[in-house]
Formats: structure tokens, C-alpha cells, sequence
């Protein structure tokens, strides 16, 4: 069974979901990739207390506040290469950035690899199904540039303004990225 309720951000609507003790998804309004659950059951629950603890912990980091993602039980579901993307993106610090090239080649170096794909990567931090807090959006190209965000670029830059993040060598592409 997974148990959801929604949270209004300043963001939009968030969708959050939960197999009853962890949070399992926290999705954006216009996120483009959705779990399948043809064979559970979902049922709305607003007081679960993962969501009652996610509520006030995405209140804090609304208000400019850096809450610790280890507050929280998250389990992703995923692909054992993906939770090791998902892991990765939590060691991010509030309001710094890292590329995907970067966490491919750390991947490389935990497995003993000579290299690693970092579209691999790209994959996967695409695929978080825990928007915000697993901060997906602190991620961007080698050369400073804004792709790839499910919720869309303007909601990873108005993240990224809200940490206070360094955007000052960062741009919109524009190709290959919508808007």
C-alpha cells in the first residue's frame, strides 16, 4: 500500500508518498517522470507522521532554512546504480553545486573503474523520486550550464536562489533543454 498527501509550496503542489514509515517520493506538479504502481493501492493519508516530519521540514527550507536531509527516512525506490547516484546527491552541501561528470568519476573510483558515463549519472539523478530533499537540483553540466530538471529549469534556478548558490558562471542552454 503506499499512503500519499500533498504539500503547497511556493513551488506549486507537491506530491509526497510513503510506504506507511519512509518517505518514498516527493514529486514536483510538472515532474516528468512518474513511478508505476498499477498493483498498490494508494490511499490519501495527511497524518502519517514521515509526512507531518516532511511537511515541516520542507517549511523550514522554504523559509531559507538548511534542515539536514538525515532527518528524515527516505527510501527511493530504484536501481541499486541510482540509489548510489541518490546517496551521492545527499553528500551535496545546501547552496554548493557539483556536475555530473564530477559524480561519475567518484563512481569510477568507488568501483575501480577507469571511467565512468556521466549521461549514466544524468540518467539517474533524472530519475530521483525524492525532488528537493535528495537535492538533484544542486547538479549542472561541466561547463556551468542549468539542464536537466524534471520540475523544469526556472524551479532548479529559484532552488538554487533560495540556497543562496554561486550562479554567477551558470546559464540556460538553449538547446536540448526545455524551458
Amino acid at each position: 500500500m503506499i499512503y500519499q498527501t500533498f504539500y503547497t509550496s511556493p513551488l506549486g503542489q507537491l506530491l509526497l508518498q510513503s510506504d506507511g514509515k519512509n518517505l518514498t517520493a516527493l514529486k514536483l506538479e510538472k515532474c516528468r517522470f512518474y513511478e508505476n504502481y498499477k498493483d498498490e493501492k494508494i490511499v490519501q493519508n495527511d497524518k502519517l507522521e514521515i509526512f507531518l516530519k516532511t511537511k515541516e521540514w520542507l517549511n523550514r527550507y522554504f523559509k531559507g532554512e538548511n534542515p539536514e536531509i538525515h532527518e528524515l527516512k527516505l527510501k527511493p525506490r530504484g536501481t541499486e546504480f541510482r540509489k548510489k547516484v541518490w546517496l551521492i546527491l545527499c553528500d551535496i552541501p545546501y547552496g554548493k553545486l557539483t556536475t555530473y561528470g564530477d559524480i561519475a568519476k567518484q563512481i569510477a573510483q568507488e568501483r575501480g573503474m577507469a571511467r565512468m558515463s556521466a549521461q549514466a549519472v544524468g540518467g539517474a539523478v533524472g530519475h530521483n523520486p525524492i525532488a528537493i530533499i535528495i537535492p538533484c537540483h544542486r547538479v549542472v553540466g561541466k561547463d556551468g550550464s542549468l539542464t536537466g530538471y524534471g520540475g523544469g529549469i526556472h524551479i532548479k534556478i529559484k532552488l538554487l536562489e533560495l540556497e543562496k548558490a554561486d550562479m554567477t558562471k551558470l546559464y540556460i542552454p538553449t538547446t536540448g533543454t526545455a524551458l
